[in-house]
């Protein structure tokens, strides 16, 4: 059975930093690209963040260039999303997931077929 666990959601002020982390068990991980999304209520899945398999190439919204970066460890099975000078814009359930084909990286909501459970980012003005 595939597991994504994320883990470092919480409350912060705007301008703060919060640094998430996803865990993955139970497949091959070093093959897949993966992504971060987040959702806020009463709003579609939005793309954050992509990373290929082999971790060297990365993809970003635009609504969070230049502040979040998303990176991988394959010998740990964790990717991570650092996320810097956070907006209350940003507040959203965010989700890691993993693309559904090897070796293929995409900012589709679509193509991922296998997602963690969330975790809460609140960003208070």
């Amino acid at each position: 059975q595939v597991q994504l666990v994320e883990s470092g959601g919480g409350l912060v002020q705007a301008g703060d930093s919060l640094r998430l982390s996803c865990a993955v068990s139970g497949r091959t991980f070093s093959n897949r690209a993966m992504g971060w999304f987040r959702q806020a209520p009463g709003k579609e899945r939005e793309f954050v963040a992509a990373i290929n398999s082999g971790g060297g190439r990365t993809y970003y919204g635009d609504s969070v260039k230049g502040r979040f970066t998303i990176s991988r460890d394959n010998a740990k099975n964790t990717v991570y999303l650092q996320m810097n000078s956070l907006k209350p814009e940003d507040t959203a359930v965010y989700y890691c997931a993993a693309h559904q084909r090897i070796y293929t990286t995409s900012t589709i909501v679509t193509d991922y077929d296998t997602w963690g459970q969330g975790t809460q980012v609140t960003v208070s003005s």
